[in-house]
């Protein structure tokens, strides 16, 4: 449903306006529909161990922040290989023409829940209640399938790989690790870093 969703909105919408991440109201909206898709997905999962949801501290701190730089490194380059083809940033049409100091506010509002609220929310509803479902038909299943439905819950065509690429990693973070907090940790930073990299572009 997110995908459907998502892919009528973005087919009847369009891109988002390139001044979007300077608006409060753009950022109040990802907030209503993060915390939307939270509560629905902690609804679902009521009844399921909070372990089984990865909800607890990883194995090792050590090992998963290792693997996370490991898989970080394939990221950028996959996505970097991508990008040359596909296209994708511009496809999502969040990238700022340039910086607006007036608007610092509204866009720190953005950063916030793009970077803190996103990752919490999406970390839970799909590699913590996805691979939970999941899990049951075998890893491979539950890495792609929670990573197909990752990807298509965006609603963009030309982002699709490597946003699976994305999910991917992290869902198999998640396995490895038996924790989602690693994969929130990584999340954070990775779109924390991609807010700051668009003003070098």
């Amino acid at each position: 449903m997110l995908a459907l969703f998502a892919y009528i909105g973005r087919a009847s919408g369009g891109k988002p306006p390139r001044d979007a991440l300077y608006q409060y109201g753009f950022a109040v909206s990802g907030l209503v529909e993060e915390l939307l898709i939270l509560g629905i997905a902690l609804w679902i999962a009521r009844g399921i161990p909070w372990g089984e949801l990865g909800v607890r501290q990883p194995r090792s701190w050590g090992r998963a922040l290792g693997l996370a730089l490991v898989l970080f490194i394939g990221i950028l380059i996959a996505e970097n290989a991508l990008e040359s083809v596909l296209h994708a940033t511009r496809e999502q049409g969040l990238e700022p023409a340039h910086w607006q100091p007036d608007k610092a506010l509204a866009y720190a509002a953005n950063a916030a829940v793009i970077a803190l609220v996103a990752p919490v929310a999406e970390e839970f509803v799909y590699r913590g209640l996805g691979i939970a479902l999941l899990r049951r038909f075998g890893a491979v299943a539950a890495v792609i399938g929670s990573s197909v439905a990752f990807a298509a819950a965006h609603g963009l065509i030309q982002g699709f790989p490597a946003l699976f690429i994305f999910g991917a990693a992290l869902a198999v973070l998640r396995l490895r690790t038996e924790s989602v907090f690693p994969g929130m940790l990584f999340h954070a930073c990775f779109n924390g870093i991609a807010l700051a990299v668009a003003f070098v572009r």
